[in-house]
């Protein structure tokens, strides 16, 4: 799989109507693996310890992981279209939606979606044809530039995330909201330590 996102520059996430998630772009041709990925006998890792009932709900819990990958992408890439944009460019405005208004540099955008200069220049030229976005002097740095939010691109994201607002509600009952999002941050950030220690070796 490929994409993965770092660890995001020194952004905080508001409160309101939740982005949508930052995964792996993956491929959205993959029906034919859904009901094989959840089923009862798709092998867990070697890795596995602790009891059977254990290493039964930690397989089903990696296989249900695959296919909500599979599922997001397949909603991001549908909501994307309807806008008339790429996934990249949803996955950028999502983010800068995400950041209490605050602006980027092309530069921790970049990092942020793992784009090459080049790559991330043409990211911001298609988004602000679009009018979603404008790039204004940096007066902290006068050698950069800042990317803001305009009213358009926090249009696109709201629409977005209002879909993942609507998934996560329906499935995910109130009384057990932050216990699900104690748990989504737990594995993020057990994944982010595991990239930390690949890419320090």
């Amino acid at each position: 799989m490929t994409d993965t996102s770092p660890a995001l520059p020194p952004l905080t996430v508001t409160t309101g109507l939740p982005p949508a998630p930052v995964s792996p772009d993956v491929e959205i041709d993959l029906e034919s693996d859904l009901e094989s990925d959840l089923a009862i006998g798709d092998p867990a890792p070697a890795h596995r310890v602790g009891t059977a009932a254990d290493d039964a709900g930690l397989a089903r819990m990696i296989a249900a992981f695959r296919v909500l990958q599979v599922r997001h992408a397949r909603v991001l890439a549908h909501e994307s279209a309807a806008q008339g944009l790429g996934i990249t460019d949803t996955r950028f405005l999502v983010h800068l939606a995400a950041s209490e208004g605050q602006a980027t540099t092309p530069k921790q955008a970049g990092d942020v979606l793992e784009l090459s200069t080049g790559a991330m220049t043409s990211l911001l030229d298609r988004l602000e044809r679009h009018g979603h976005l404008e790039r204004r002097p940096n007066p902290g740095d006068r050698r950069s530039i800042l990317v803001h939010l305009t009213p358009s691109g926090a249009a696109v994201a709201r629409a977005v995330s209002a879909a993942y607002a609507s998934a996560f509600s329906e499935a995910v009952p109130a009384t057990e909201r932050n216990g699900v999002a104690a748990a989504l941050e737990d594995i993020g950030a057990a994944l982010d330590r595991r990239h930390r220690a690949a890419t320090a070796r």
